[in-house]
């Protein structure tokens, strides 16, 4: 009788499964012959799930062992398709609209690893140093080796002041470390902008969220006011981990009058998309210099691959992550869902993105100052502000200071301190130099 029960439940998960795919394709794929083999694995399935429900030290339900079952039926895929329960569905439909409690990474599975893809900027991961690359081994000391993606994503997140350790291995470690993180409301504002000087812009695009192409555009009548003529912009996508392709698109198209931003290929027909760009009314006629590192991916890397064919930008910093796969989210009548890769990203030159990622058209390595690099070496000196009960010297009368002179400095210093930035502000330089440049024979 029960297992009759078993293959009622198995029953049920097919139509499930021709309710998502369907019918059509799955009718013409098991009436084949070579599709025996389905049904004889099914009943394999079967003949286990009876095997543990009647033999296994504690009683299982069949709902808890058919999930495990899906779920790891597509972990087997790749690191991003996934089975979402309702509530990690719900988790997902959170990540793109409002806040919630967390502590601001985008994270991954890399070589069976979960990895940090890169840390949002102004929130507690970021801010305690956690960084692009550094791998979770543990999350509240539970090992992370078998954790879905959405495991580790629900671990993470939770109630604004709650604490969460991740224990961490970085390149140049010698041994695992923790880093209690104090969860916030995370509210990622995706776009910033500042004139670096007097005609060169900066605009850095943390996230692709669904008010980001009218930040950024916000932010360009603002620069472009400001900056008379305007002579070039930094487009800062390091550290972006993604986020909306539609804005992704976009934002590329903000600075392409014509031709392919991106386009999609997949087993399917309906899985093949094409993204073109249109005629701008305010063209943004500047030189522009885009900013990646090993913390840009998926839709970021869209943005840098397209401005980077069209040569409508020199890209600057290091090769990017490499995440240029589409995720299906198809629901489920259960109020689940199945996130499935049905995809990859090319660029307008059919480069695909995949696991290689977008390469700079110059690279430049992130370097500390003499300053940081003594900083992490120095041992940590007991000063007498240490000291319980220390008394406090009175306090400096400020000199007048300037605000212009005080922002140019703050910007001076800035720079200083990040060399990618830096550079790529000599080369919009350079572009306007060589500009007015001219060249003959005499």
């Amino acid at each position: 009788m029960k297992r009759k029960v078993r293959l009622t439940i198995l029953i049920a998960v097919l139509i499930s499964l021709v309710a998502v795919f369907g019918w059509e394709r799955l009718s013409t794929q098991y009436v084949a012959a070579k599709d025996q083999k389905v049904y004889e694995n099914l009943q394999i399935f079967s003949d286990v799930l009876d095997i543990v429900q009647e033999n296994y030290v504690q009683e299982v339900e069949d709902q808890e062992l058919i999930e495990g079952a899906i779920s790891g039926m597509l972990k087997t895929l790749d690191p991003h398709s996934s089975y979402l329960n309702p509530d990690a569905y719900k988790e997902l439909q959170v990540e793109t609209k409002g806040s919630f409690g967390g502590i601001g990474i985008e994270i991954t599975i890399r070589d069976g690893v979960l990895t940090v893809v890169s840390p949002l900027e102004g929130t507690p991961a970021y801010e305690l140093g956690i960084q692009a690359s550094d791998m979770i081994l543990r999350v509240d000391g539970e090992p992370t080796k078998e954790m879905t993606l959405m495991e580790a994503v629900k671990k993470m997140r939770g109630p604004k002041g709650t604490k969460v350790v991740l224990t961490i291995m970085r390149e140049g470690f010698t041994k695992p470390k923790d880093f209690v993180i104090t969860r916030a409301t995370i509210a990622i504002k995706s776009v910033r902008a500042k004139t670096l000087e007097s005609g060169y812009g900066y605009v850095r695009v943390s996230q692709f969220q669904s008010s980001t192409l009218r930040d950024l555009r916000q932010a360009l009548t603002k620069l472009e006011k400001e900056n008379k003529p305007m002579k070039g912009i930094v487009l800062d996508l390091r550290n972006n981990p993604g986020g909306l392709l539609d804005q992704a698109v976009k934002v590329s198209d903000e600075f392409l009058d014509e031709g392919l931003i991106v386009y999609t290929g997949g087993r399917l027909k309906s899985q093949d998309m094409r993204f073109e760009a249109h005629k701008n009314t305010m063209p943004h006629a500047y030189p522009i210099v885009v900013l990646v590192n090993e913390g840009s991916a998926s839709a970021a890397e869209i943005v840098a691959g397209a401005l980077q064919d069209h040569k409508r930008a020199v890209v600057l910093g290091v090769k990017t992550f490499g995440k240029g796969s589409v995720q299906t989210v198809m629901p489920l009548r259960n109020g689940a869902a199945l996130r499935l890769t049905t995809a990859l990203y090319y660029t307008p030159d059919g480069r695909t993105i995949q696991a290689k990622g977008i390469e700079p058209d110059i690279v430049v390595e992130r370097q500390l100052t003499p300053e940081q690099q003594e900083e992490l070496e120095r041992p940590r000196v007991l000063r007498e502000e240490d000291l319980k009960n220390h008394m406090n010297g009175e306090e400096e009368t400020p000199s007048e200071v300037i605000p212009e002179l005080q922002e140019k400095d703050k910007l001076k210093e800035e720079l200083q301190k990040d060399n990618q930035l830096s550079r790529a502000l000599e080369v919009l330089k350079s572009w306007e130099i060589l500009s007015q440049m001219k060249y003959g024979s005499g």
